[in-house]
C-alpha cells in the first residue's frame, strides 16, 4: 500500500505541474509594450504617466538595483474570449519573478490611465482581471515596476553590497517574462485549489487513518477521470470526483482556527522606508480588490504609520480603505504607530507608540483598537502589560516567541502579568507563523501544537504573505473556504482579531499566568548592532522630554504668550517612533535604512534644540546670568527638579595623587584608583568605606570577542562568543587633565585594528566615576565589551525597563536562566546585596551580561559587562565601522534609588543657558520614589497640563504631586488622556495624593 501511495503522489505531482497548472490559462496573446525608466528616485503616478514612453522589447533584461521602470501595456482582447461560462479574461504580468514568495524581489503595481490604483503585481499574484480596467475589450494600463534586489540571497547571510544604493551596481537584475492577455479557465483553477487543499491535508494525516486513504483514492479517481490532452474539457468531471471527500464535515472536537488576513510589512528592513511606502500601496490595493470579490474576507492592518503614508501619498486608495473599514472588512489592529521593538524604547516612547497609533485610528476610522499586535518584535518587555492597559486596550498578540532557541513557552493562551502586577490577556498563535498560506501542513501544525487543549478550542491564524508585504491571495481565500468544515482538518473561519479575542477570552476564566518579560531566546545582538542608530534614539527621547517640559512651562508661565508647538512636537515624535520599528532600532536593516535613520536623528536633534532654545528664551528672558535648566526628576547642583536656576557649586575639588604610574582621584565622595594602564583597581564610596572592585581584579576592562553567529548576523549573539576573547589591558599613554574642580585621566589604547581613547573622569560633587570610550572601530565580526568585576554577592541583577526595572538571575540553575546570557537594560543596571550595591549607567548602550563566580577566598565576584560595539557582515557589511563615543558611569554604594538618579544624570547632560530670571517648576513631587517621566500640554489643545509619573523603586510609595500654577481640578486619565479611575490616586483641585503599588504608572491631567 505504501508503494501504491508513493506512485499516486508522484503521478499527482507531475499531473499538476505539467498538465493542470499550464491549463489554468488556456490561451494567450502578447501585449504591446512601451516603457519609461525613472532616472532617479520613484515619482508619483501623476508625473510618470506624462513621460515619453518608448517601445519596450519583450523578454528584455531590466532593472538595476533599486531602480523603477514604468511599463505601458496595450492591446485588444480577441473576439469571443471570456464569453464561455467558467472563463474570464485576465492580463498576466511576469516581471521576471523567481519562484519565491513576494516581498524580496521585483514587484509592481498596476495603474489606470487616470492615475488610480488597480492592484499589485507580484510573485504568485501577477494577474489583473480585465473587468478591473473598466475599458471593455481594450487593454490599456500601466505597471510601475520596482527592481528591488534580493538582499536575502536565499538566506545565506552572505556579505552583499546590495543594501546600499551607492554600492549596489548598475547590472540589470531581472528579465521580463510573459506579459499577455490570457483566458482564465475558472473550473481548472478551482480544481487546482481542490487538489492543493486535499493533498496538503492528506500528507498531514496519520498513515493508518482511513481518512488519509479515502482522500488518496479520491485523488486517484480524479486522475483517472481527467484527460491529460483535454484538461479544460474534463476539469468539471475531475472536481466531481473530489466533491465527496471535500464535503465531509469536520469532527465535532476539531480545533477551530479564526483566520484573519494579514500582511506583516516591515516598515524598513532589506529595503528603505521609501520602498515600504510603495509596498503598503501594493499590498493594500490587493486587499481591497480581494474584498470586492469576497465579502467574507477580513484583513487586519496593524501600523498607523503605514496608513498615514497611504493617506499622504495615495489618497484615492485611502478613501477606498476607509469604506472597507466601515464595512468591517479592513480592520485596524494593534493601536501602535509602528510595530516597534519593545526592549529598547524608553517608557514615554513606548507610551507614545500607543498614543499616536490609537489616536490616528480613532480620528481616521473611528476605531478604538483593543489589542496590541506585535507578531515579529524581538522579545517583549515586562512593562508592556501595564502600558497596553493604560492605553485602554485589553489584549496582546505575538508570534516571535516560537523562535526561541531552547525553551518552549508553556501556553498559547494565557494571562501575562507585568512588573506592576497588571495582567493582560495574551495569545501566541500555535500555527507558528504570521505568514500562513492556510496550507494543510500549517493547519495541522496549529492543531497539534496548541498547548491549551481542554481549556480552549480556538486559536488565531494570520494568513497572507508578509515581511516584504504582498498579503493574502485569492488562493488563500479559497483554502479558507474549503477548510471551513472539512473532515481531518481544523475548522477555519475568517474573521477579525476582535472576533477571536472575544471568543477566546470567554472560554476559560482561569487562565494560566506568565509573569515578567517574554524574553526571546534569539536575536540578542540587536541590543548592540548599529550603535549610531541606538545613540540617536536615546538622545532623541531625552531631547523630546526637555522640549515638551520647557515648552509646557513657557506656555503656562507666559499666560499663553508662548505658543506651544504641538504640531511640530507631534511630527518629531512620530519620526522618532518610526525609527523604533523592530528592524531599525535593533540594527538589523540594510545600510540605506540606517543612513536614513542617522539623518533623521540629526534633523530631530537640530529641530528640538531650536525649540528648547526658544522656550528657554521665553522663560528666562534676556540676560547674562547663567542658569541650569534641570529637566531631570531629581535636583542637580542645587537646582530643583524640572526647574531653572543658577547652579550652586559648593563641592570640594577632586584631589589627584600620582601612584605607581597611575592616579588616585578623590572628591570626598568617591575614591578611584587607576593603575599605569588605566585599569580601575579600586573604587570606594566614602559613605560605606567599602571596596566595589573584587580583590585582585580590575574594572574598565575592555574585552574583544570573536562574533560569528550561526545565522542572522546583525541579529544574533550566540553563547559560544565567550570562548574566544582577547583581554585588552595595555595602554599606549596615560595623561591627566584637570578642568576647574574636575579631573580626567586620558588613556590611549589599541583594540584589534581600532584606536581607542578613554576619558575617565571624576567630577567635583559626583557620586560616580565617568568613563567615555571613543573608538575608531575597524573590526569585522567582533564584539567589544567593557567589564566591571564587583565584590558583591548578587543572585540577581536589576535592569531599567519602561517605567521600572526587571530582575534577572545571575546564576544558571535552569535552561530559562542560562538562555539569558545577553540582556537588555535601559539607562542603568544594578547589582547588590542587602545594604550595598553598585550601579552601572550608560548613555546609549542596551546590551549587557551579568555573571557571578566564587573566588578562592570564598567571596563572590559579580561581573557586570556592557556591550559597546559589534561588526556584523549581514545585512550591512559596513555596520558600525567608524568613529563612536560611548559614555557610561559606575556608582559604588548605590541602591535602586541612586541607580535611577544616576541614569537620568548620565543621559540628561547639564543645559546651561544665559538669561535674567529663574524658573519655578510647574510641579513638585514630595517623594523622589515617584518619578516624573513627562510633562506636556494636553493633546486636545485645551491648554491643560499632563504629567506622567511612575513608582520607580519597586515598592509601595506615597506622595503628593502639586501644581505650582492655578488649576481648576486634577483628574486621572489614561495614555490617551481620557478620564479613568486609577487605584491609589486621590485627586483634588491643584494636587493629587498618591499611594502607588510597585512600578505603578499614573497620568494626571491638571485643568487650567
Amino acid at each position: 500500500m505504501h508503494d501504491d501511495r508513493r506512485i499516486t503522489e508522484k503521478r499527482l505531482d507531475r499531473f499538476v505541474r505539467e498538465r493542470l497548472f499550464p491549463a489554468i490559462y488556456g490561451r494567450s496573446v502578447p501585449l504591446s509594450l512601451s516603457s519609461w525608466d525613472v532616472p532617479g528616485e520613484p515619482v508619483p503616478a501623476a508625473k510618470a504617466l506624462h513621460q515619453p514612453f518608448v517601445e519596450q522589447e519583450h523578454n528584455a533584461a531590466w532593472g538595476k538595483p533599486w531602480s523603477t521602470k514604468w511599463l505601458r501595456l496595450q492591446g485588444e482582447v480577441p473576439e469571443g474570449w471570456g464569453t464561455t461560462e467558467g472563463t474570464a479574461v485576465e492580463i498576466v504580468v511576469d516581471l521576471g519573478f523567481s519562484a519565491d514568495a513576494p516581498g524580496f524581489q521585483c514587484e509592481g503595481i498596476a495603474w489606470r490611465p487616470d492615475g488610480s490604483i488597480i492592484k499589485a503585481i507580484s510573485p504568485r499574484n501577477h494577474h489583473v482581471p480585465l473587468k478591473m480596467l473598466g475599458s471593455g475589450m481594450s487593454v490599456d494600463f500601466y505597471v510601475e515596476a520596482a527592481a528591488n534586489p534580493d538582499v536575502a540571497q536565499g538566506w545565506s547571510f552572505a556579505e552583499t553590497p546590495l543594501g546600499d544604493k551607492a554600492s549596489s551596481g548598475d547590472e540589470p537584475k531581472y528579465r521580463l517574462g510573459r506579459i499577455a492577455i490570457a483566458e482564465l479557465n475558472e473550473t481548472v483553477w478551482e480544481l487546482n485549489q481542490d487538489i492543493w487543499t486535499l493533498s496538503g491535508l492528506m500528507h498531514e494525516l496519520p498513515m493508518d487513518q482511513p481518512r488519509r486513504h479515502e482522500i488518496l483514492r479520491a485523488l486517484e479517481r480524479m486522475l483517472d477521470t481527467m484527460d491529460p490532452e483535454d484538461v479544460a474539457g474534463t476539469a468539471a468531471a475531475g472536481r466531481a470526483a473530489l466533491a465527496g471527500v471535500l464535503s465531509r464535515p469536520a469532527y465535532a472536537s476539531a480545533h477551530e482556527l479564526l483566520a484573519t488576513g494579514h500582511a506583516h510589512i516591515d516598515s524598513a528592513w532589506l529595503w528603505p522606508v521609501r520602498e515600504t511606502i510603495r509596498k503598503c500601496a501594493r499590498t493594500f490595493s490587493n486587499v481591497v480588490a480581494l474584498m470586492d470579490e469576497h465579502p467574507d474576507f477580513v484583513f487586519s492592518c496593524s501600523s498607523a504609520q503605514q496608513l498615514a503614508w497611504i493617506k499622504e501619498f495615495y489618497p484615492e486608495l485611502f478613501i477606498r480603505i476607509r469604506e472597507k473599514v466601515k464595512s468591517g472588512q479592513f480592520m485596524p489592529v494593534g493601536g501602535m504607530w509602528v510595530e516597534s521593538d519593545t526592549n529598547m524604547p524608553g517608557g514615554e516612547a513606548m507610551a507614545r507608540q500607543f498614543v499616536e497609533g490609537k489616536s490616528f485610528f480613532l480620528k481616521e476610522f473611528d476605531v478604538d483598537c483593543q489589542e496590541a499586535w506585535l507578531p515579529d518584535s524581538f522579545g517583549y518587555s515586562g512593562a508592556l502589560p501595564q502600558i497596553v492597559k493604560s492605553a485602554g486596550s485589553r489584549w496582546f498578540l505575538t508570534q516571535k516567541i516560537s523562535w526561541n532557541q531552547v525553551n518552549r513557552m508553556p501556553h498559547h493562551t494565557f494571562n501575562w502579568e507585568g512588573i506592576d502586577g497588571t495582567r493582560l490577556f495574551t495569545h501566541f498563535p500555535p500555527v507558528d507563523t504570521y505568514n500562513s498560506e492556510l496550507s494543510g501542513r500549517e493547519l495541522a501544525h496549529a492543531e497539534r501544537n496548541y498547548r491549551d487543549h481542554g481549556r480552549g478550542r480556538i486559536s488565531l491564524v494570520p494568513f497572507g504573505y508578509g515581511d516584504g508585504g504582498g498579503g493574502p491571495t485569492r488562493e488563500m481565500v479559497a483554502a479558507a473556504h474549503r477548510t471551513a468544515d472539512l473532515e481531518g482538518s481544523p475548522k477555519v473561519r475568517m474573521g477579525t482579531a476582535k472576533d477571536f479575542f472575544t471568543r477566546a477570552e470567554a472560554e476559560d476564566p482561569n487562565l494560566p499566568v506568565w509573569v515578567g518579560e517574554m524574553y526571546l531566546e534569539l536575536h540578542r545582538g540587536t541590543y548592540t548592532s548599529q550603535a549610531n542608530t541606538k545613540q540617536g534614539n536615546r538622545r532623541s527621547e531625552h531631547l523630546l522630554r526637555e522640549a515638551e517640559l520647557w515648552c509646557s512651562t513657557a506656555a503656562v508661565r507666559s499666560g499663553g504668550a508662548f505658543a506651544y508647538p504641538a504640531a511640530e512636537l507631534k511630527r518629531l515624535w512620530r519620526l522618532v517612533l518610526l525609527q523604533q520599528f523592530h528592524d531599525i532600532l535593533p540594527g538589523s536593516s540594510i545600510a540605506w535604512v540606517h543612513q536614513d535613520a542617522e539623518r533623521n536623528y540629526a534633523a530631530v536633534a537640530r529641530d528640538l534644540e531650536a525649540i528648547i532654545a526658544e522656550a528657554a528664551g521665553a522663560l528666562l528672558g534676556k540676560g547674562t546670568k547663567e542658569f541650569l535648566l534641570n529637566a531631570a526628576p531629581h535636583p542637580r547642583n542645587g537646582v530643583q527638579a524640572l526647574a531653572a536656576a543658577e547652579p550652586v557649586h559648593t563641592a570640594r575639588p577632586v584631589a589627584v595623587t600620582e601612584s605607581a604610574g597611575g592616579y588616585i582621584l578623590d572628591n570626598g565622595i568617591v575614591r578611584a584608583v587607576l593603575d599605569a594602564k588605566g585599569l580601575l583597581t579600586s573604587l570606594v564610596d566614602h559613605a560605606s568605606g567599602r571596596e566595589a572592585i573584587a580583590p585582585g581584579q580590575f574594572g574598565n576592562h575592555l574585552e574583544l570577542h570573536r562574533d560569528t553567529p550561526n545565522e542572522w548576523d546583525a541579529w544574533d549573539i550566540d553563547e559560544f562568543y565567550r570562548r574566544n576573547v582577547t583581554s585588552v589591558t595595555e595602554a599606549q599613554s596615560l595623561t591627566l587633565e584637570q578642568h576647574g574642580g574636575d579631573a580626567v585621566v586620558v588613556v590611549e589604547r589599541t583594540v584589534g585594528n581600532s584606536a581607542v581613547t578613554q576619558r575617565i573622569s571624576l567630577e567635583a560633587g559626583a557620586a560616580s566615576l565617568g568613563i567615555s570610550t571613543a573608538v575608531d572601530w575597524q573590526e569585522r565580526e567582533k564584539l567589544l565589551k567593557i567589564g566591571f568585576p564587583l565584590d558583591v554577592r548578587a543572585d540577581r541583577s536589576a535592569a531599567e525597563t519602561q517605567f521600572g526595572h526587571i530582575f534577572r538571575a545571575t546564576h544558571t540553575n535552569t535552561s530559562w536562566e542560562a538562555a539569558k546570557f545577553e540582556i537588555c537594560a535601559h539607562r542603568w543596571i544594578h547589582v547588590g546585596e542587602p545594604g550595598y550595591g553598585v550601579a552601572v549607567t550608560n548613555a546609549s548602550s542596551y546590551g549587557h551580561d551579568v555573571t557571578r563566580a566564587i573566588r578562592d577566598d570564598g567571596g563572590t565576584t559579580t561581573n557586570v559587562r556592557v556591550s559597546l560595539l559589534r561588526a556584523a557582515k549581514f545585512p550591512d557589511p559596513q555596520a558600525d565601522r567608524g568613529e563612536h563615543v560611548l559614555d557610561l558611569s559606575i556608582r559604588p554604594g548605590a541602591g535602586i534609588a541612586e541607580a535611577v538618579e544616576e541614569g537620568y544624570r548620565t543621559n540628561l547632560k547639564p543645559r546651561l543657558v544665559k538669561g535674567a530670571k529663574a524658573v519655578e517648576p510647574l510641579f513638585t513631587v514630595s517623594n523622589p520614589a515617584l518619578v516624573v517621566e513627562a510633562v506636556k500640554l494636553a493633546e486636545d489643545g485645551s491648554g491643560d497640563v499632563i504629567v506622567r509619573l511612575y513608582e520607580s523603586l519597586g515598592q509601595r510609595s506615597a506622595g503628593v504631586v502639586a501644581a505650582n500654577f492655578e488649576t481648576r481640578n486634577v483628574q486621572s486619565v489614561d495614555l490617551l488622556e481620557r478620564a479613568v479611575d486609577a487605584p491609589g490616586v486621590a485627586a483634588g483641585t491643584d494636587s493629587a495624593e498618591l499611594v502607588l503599588r510597585p512600578f505603578q504608572l499614573v497620568t494626571l491631567r491638571f485643568s487650567r
